[in-house]
């Protein structure tokens, strides 16, 4: 199985790593949730628009910022996403930096639903 077949194969995101992690803080869970679904669309753009622009920089800062955001949700395989665009950017690896950035966009992409979806399991 190569890298990116292992990476298939977790899930989405790992609710009980979150919730460990939040010690099964159910407001604290619910307020994460919120703020991230409020704040990734902004950032994901702002991405967008550092990597259309050539913004190597500032593509680096914003990838490592999500790469941040999705790993404290558990959302492992969109961290790495932002991950490897992190790593690209920082490296001023251009030609790989779309292809990057349309595959940190299908993760979240499938976890958005995810995340919609468990909001109200969330106990208040």
């Amino acid at each position: 199985m190569n890298e990116k077949e292992q990476g298939l194969s977790e899930p989405v995101w790992n609710v009980a790593e979150l919730l460990e992690r939040v010690d099964n803080d159910q407001e604290l869970l619910r307020e994460l949730l919120t703020i991230f679904k409020e704040d990734y669309p902004e950032s994901f753009r702002s991405l967008s628009t550092a990597v259309s622009s050539g913004d190597l920089k500032g593509a680096s800062r914003l990838s490592h910022t999500l790469k941040g955001m999705l790993s404290s949700l558990g959302a492992t395989r969109a961290a790495a996403a932002a991950s490897r665009l992190e790593a690209l950017s920082s490296a001023e690896e251009t030609a790989s930096l779309r292809e990057a950035l349309n595959t940190l966009e299908s993760e979240a992409d499938r976890l958005l639903p995810e995340l919609e979806a468990y909001m109200p399991e969330v106990r208040r």
